[in-house]
């Protein structure tokens, strides 16, 4: 019976690791189970709440505790940005970014300086 992903032999196509990998997986340390019906003591790990393996993040309660699960099931602490900052914030002469001078004026008034 296969449930409509890859699969070796009876177990999910993924690697089983507390530690974060590319692919989420329901061993990451990070990775939740929303009706709280994991039973991590078989090998790979069951789910009580359909009697089967756990899909990992196919599954509809299955969550990420540092929200990096990405709709694909990539975590997105492997995933670099595409985009860099345009913006690189001004200068003054002085080497202070414009700003910087007014909030220190305002903590010097503060304490009375």
């Amino acid at each position: 019976m296969t449930q409509g992903w890859e699969t070796v032999g009876d177990k999910p196509g993924w690697t089983l690791s507390r530690n974060p990998t590319e692919v989420c997986n329901p061993l990451c340390r990070y990775f939740r189970c929303g009706r709280k019906a994991l039973d991590f003591k078989r090998n790979p790990p069951w789910c009580g709440w359909v009697n089967s393996h756990c899909t990992g993040y196919r599954c509809n309660y299955g969550f990420c505790i540092q929200r990096k699960l990405l709709p694909n099931g990539r975590c997105a602490l492997f995933v670099k940005r595409r985009t860099e900052e345009e913006e690189k914030p001004e200068m003054l002469e002085s080497g202070l970014r414009i700003g910087t001078a007014e909030r220190v004026r305002k903590k010097l008034d503060k304490f009375g300086i």
